[in-house]
């Protein structure tokens, strides 16, 4: 059954291309995913969202994001979803229209994380009707990053946790997650988290730890690189310059404490609020010049490290992939893949293989790097459209 739809908006601005071109595709998406998550019974889901409630939103939201308010750009959050699926929203008593002039108006009271505008259908059209701080499994959400850049995501529950990213729109550059970016068979377990099969909330895993530090290390803009060694072996070392300004003894532990902690004590909000400040702590070394080290159980070894070259050999060759559907693996020389951070942690993985390596740029951008058993070469795996 088709269902017509009045405009959503009584904006003059023109369409925005991107918005049609990704709609049915975000649409699809959902609908896979809800019906998957239905068929093993799982409770609380989002309804799908439709092509056309996808492209309204999208639409509105980037005009919204070029918009200025009191000389703020906005940052909004929307989710589609009924109030009656939301707790304790906060309800307007006249809904409001969705369009960018009213968003951007919105933006201020809403832009703190982990506030969404919520949307849905009143007499066929699109209407903005409160606020959430909850949502249920599997909504659609929008989010405005800076001006022009969306991401499509959502949250596997109402836990705290990393969100997952189905989309990323910059402009008239589309971004599609692909989902079998994990069937790579070398994929490491950091990337298979942040497309979202892996753990997605807080629970104390190790693969989780690291998205969490991936994220904060992203967030906090200064760029800076985190070496993951084996806690069972000290040759990694041989790759750190003999003089480190910062190293720590005894071992920080207090992440590796909160992980070895009950499962019910992992379930409060107090250890979930420690788990964040430990996890900020470190990801917040990384900012100074050098690299952070942690062990595999996440015991902070030093930071400001300076990586050196172990034996004879540079590294020549790294292949990078990007987990967006269409990419296609290039392999390009060292010096191609950025500054003295990745050609530096390029290096440390192709000497310590067992290692991996984690490098945010200022600009944004964001470097896994792990040895490939299969290409037989370091692999970069450019994360960032994962990590908005």
């Amino acid at each position: 059954m088709s269902i017509s739809i009045s405009p959503a908006s009584t904006s003059t601005e023109p369409a925005y291309p991107a918005a049609r071109a990704v709609a049915y595709v975000v649409e699809q998406y959902f609908a896979r995913n809800i019906a998957s998550a239905r068929e093993k019974v799982v409770h609380d889901l989002a309804p799908n969202p439709d092509a056309a409630a996808v492209e309204a939103i999208i639409d509105a939201a980037f005009w919204a994001s070029l918009r200025r308010e009191e000389g703020y750009r906005p940052k909004i959050s929307l989710a589609f979803l009924p109030p009656e699926q939301a707790q304790h929203p906060l309800l307007f008593e006249r809904e409001l229209a969705l369009n960018p002039t009213i968003l951007a108006r919105l933006a201020p009271a809403v832009e703190r994380p982990g506030i969404h505008l919520g949307v849905w259908r009143h007499a066929n059209e699109l209407r903005v009707w409160g606020t959430t701080r909850t949502i249920p499994r599997f909504c659609f959400v929008l989010e405005v990053i800076e001006p022009g850049l969306l991401v499509v995501k959502y949250r596997r529950g109402r836990e705290s946790g990393k969100y997952v990213n189905v989309a990323v729109l910059k402009g008239d550059q589309i971004k599609i997650v692909d989902e079998r970016g994990t069937s790579l068979p070398d994929c490491p377990e950091l990337v298979t988290a942040l497309l979202g099969f892996g753990a997605t909330a807080i629970t104390g895993d190790a693969v989780n730890v690291l998205v969490q530090l991936a994220a904060s290390m992203r967030a906090h803009g200064r760029g800076g690189s985190l070496l993951v060694v084996p806690q069972s072996c000290d040759d990694w070392r041989l790759s750190i310059l003999d003089h480190v300004p910062y190293s720590v003894s005894p071992a920080y532990s207090e992440l590796a404490e909160l992980l070895r902690q009950s499962p019910e004590e992992k379930s409060q909000q107090i250890w979930q609020e420690a788990f964040i400040d430990a996890v900020d702590a470190i990801a917040g070394l990384t900012a100074v010049d050098g690299a952070a080290l942690v062990t595999d159980q996440y015991e902070l070894l030093a930071f400001g490290a300076k990586i050196g070259q172990r034996g004879p050999t540079r590294v020549e060759k790294a292949v990078v992939t990007e987990p967006v559907v269409g990419d296609v693996a290039t392999v390009v020389q060292p010096l191609e893949l950025g500054g003295t951070r990745h050609l530096s942690a390029a290096q440390f993985v192709y000497d310590q293989r067992d290692s991996i390596a984690l490098v945010a740029s200022q600009d944004g951008r964001f470097t896994i790097f792990a040895w490939s058993p299969c290409e037989q070469m370091v692999h970069a795996h450019r994360v960032e459209s994962l990590l908005m």
